[in-house]
């Protein structure tokens, strides 16, 4: 009988001098369990569990997974269509009447795959009421609301938190059971997940679980609570390590739950309209790493991430839960892989663009007729994009493409054709779908004069909302009111149709562009939310 390959020896110390700086009495930390060919390898707990009552992570520490979730739920969907109960091919409005009609129908198979075109219901709440809660009964009429998609069915992807809620509520209404309910008895019981549970808001008290931290800019720490009394399937289990590590060992070999075909489906990739084959699968994405493929899903919430990665040709098995630490556990979990396998084993990382190779590029700003607004920024030596001024994000080079990939960014992929300098026109692609982009002329000296013609109320019909414009000495705000709530955005011109916005409350880091349309209207566009109107008022 064949014997598992050995684990070095110095891997344990690899892993140890990768988390030692989390090891902190005064900070939260992380959760990280390790396994290869089956074996536990690593399973060690790093920081504080709550600071305010002094409890430390210990590896039986319960943690939010946030968005890993949805593997849960696009594999119920798949049990429920084995039993005839419903069909990915299903059009949404079939199983949810309530929302408005469209004239190409986005499926279910395309909310599991985020090709839906359909706005983010948690990115709507945080621009029309910030951090104010989101009742149960606020969620289905918010998504029904929408006039429009972002872009029709199965032309890109963005990633999109709706198409697990609603996806959660076909699973509810065909079987007539709540999702916890369903995920306890048909995914965590058959499986001996005994530590996992499903919890709709972060107000509940559950027995092992670590408060959430979020880090404030003077150092200090928060209670991080997501705003919602109504988390679903987009990101409401909480787990642990040994249950999680279970579950990956099980996704590489199914048995106890599901069957085999389900979980092939659910890590194969999707395609888009246009032909393009997209790395994001059912819940699952399909990432290579230096040679070799990863099967994997992050997940974040308000105070606390996630990864869980699987490296299937290697039987190895990554867990990272974090309630607050510093870095991302996604970025950790790659450290694990080169902790574990090795040079010998991976190959070359991607060539990344470097800064000194495109200095020209570096500062400047480009528009897309859509609305994309985008630049160049140097990120730690190499050359970073910043989508609609958020932090930039180092690109990958391939040839003479820059390249940005689902996985560095929920969108995309996004690839830049450049050539010498600073062009005035660039050809942009996102998922294949390529417009030319036009510098935005710099610098830009006019934003009073901007702000102030602009100043006045809008309405927002989508939200729900009322918007009122001022013209501040240090630049614009944009008050959005809606019911039970309110935000504040951070407006900077940077042309006479052209402002960048920031929303104020550091604990809802969302950015975005405006484009002032000829009718004096604002067309809000961001990352996952494209085209939201502002009406003038006359």
């Amino acid at each position: 009988m064949a014997t598992n390959p050995a684990v070095p020896e110095f891997v344990e110390e690899r892993l140890d001098a990768l988390f030692a700086p989390y090891a902190r009495t005064d900070a939260p930390g992380y959760c990280v369990g390790v396994r290869q060919h089956g074996r536990l390898i690593y399973r060690k707990a790093f920081g504080m569990a709550s600071l305010e009552l002094g409890v430390a992570n210990t590896p039986r520490t319960r943690m939010r997974i946030g968005s890993t979730t949805k593997h849960f739920v696009a594999l119920l969907a798949l049990m429920l269509e084995a039993e005839g109960r419903l069909r990915l091919d299903d059009t949404v409005r079939l199983h949810i009447p309530e929302l408005p009609p469209r004239s190409v129908e986005p499926t279910l198979r395309q909310l599991v795959t985020h090709t839906s075109g359909l706005r983010c219901y948690i990115d709507l709440s945080f621009l029309a009421r910030g951090m104010a809660m989101m009742a149960a009964d606020d969620v289905l009429p918010l998504q029904a609301r929408q006039s429009r998609g972002n872009y029709p069915p199965g032309e890109r992807m963005i990633y999109c938190n709706s198409g697990y809620m609603l996806l959660s509520k076909v699973v509810e209404r065909a079987t007539g059971q709540a999702l916890p309910d369903l995920l306890r008895e048909r995914v965590f019981a058959p499986m001996g997940m005994h530590d996992t549970v499903a919890i709709t808001t972060d107000y509940a008290l559950l027995p092992g679980a670590a408060t959430l931290h979020v880090k404030l800019a003077d150092g200090s720490y928060r209670r991080g609570i997501f705003p919602q009394e109504a988390f679903s399937g987009d990101g409401n289990i909480v787990s642990t390590l040994d249950d999680m590590l279970d579950w990956l060992a099980h996704l590489r070999a199914p048995g106890r739950v599901g069957t085999p075909a389900m979980f092939e489906r659910m890590t194969t990739p999707c395609r888009l309209d246009n032909g393009t084959l997209h790395r994001y699968c059912l819940g699952l994405q399909r990432t290579p790493y230096r040679g070799v493929e990863t099967i994997q899903h992050a997940g974040a919430v308000i105070g606390g991430s996630a990864q869980m990665q699987t490296v299937p040709a290697h039987a190895l098995d990554i867990v990272i839960m974090s309630n607050g630490g510093p870095l991302s556990p996604t970025k950790l979990a790659l450290h694990v892989i080169d902790a574990v396998l090795g040079d010998a084993v991976l190959g070359p990382r991607a060539t990344m663009a470097r800064t000194a190779d495109f200095g020209d590029l570096v500062g400047r700003r480009y528009r897309t007729r859509g609305g994309i607004v985008f630049g160049f920024a140097d990120a730690k030596g190499e050359l970073g994009l910043s989508l609609f001024g958020h932090d930039a994000v180092p690109l990958r080079l391939e040839g003479s493409t820059l390249r940005l990939e689902f996985e560095d960014a929920a969108v995309g992929p996004l690839a830049i054709e450049a050539g010498a300098g600073a062009p005035d026109v660039l050809q942009f692609g996102e998922c294949g779908n390529v417009e030319p982009a036009r510098r935005i002329p710099d610098p830009y000296d006019r934003g009073a004069t901007t702000l102030a013609a602009l100043a006045g109320r809008y309405d927002v019909p989508d939200l729900d909302a009322t918007a009122t414009l001022e013209a501040t000495a240090d630049g614009g705000r944009l008050h959005i009111h809606a019911a039970g709530g309110e935000t504040t955005l951070a407006l900077e011109p940077i042309a006479d149709d052209v402002l960048l916005w920031k929303n104020v409350d550091p604990l809802v880091p969302f950015v975005g562009a405006f484009v002032v349309r000829d009718d004096g209207a604002l067309v809000l566009n961001s990352v996952r939310t494209r085209a939201l109107l502002f009406l003038r008022r006359t």
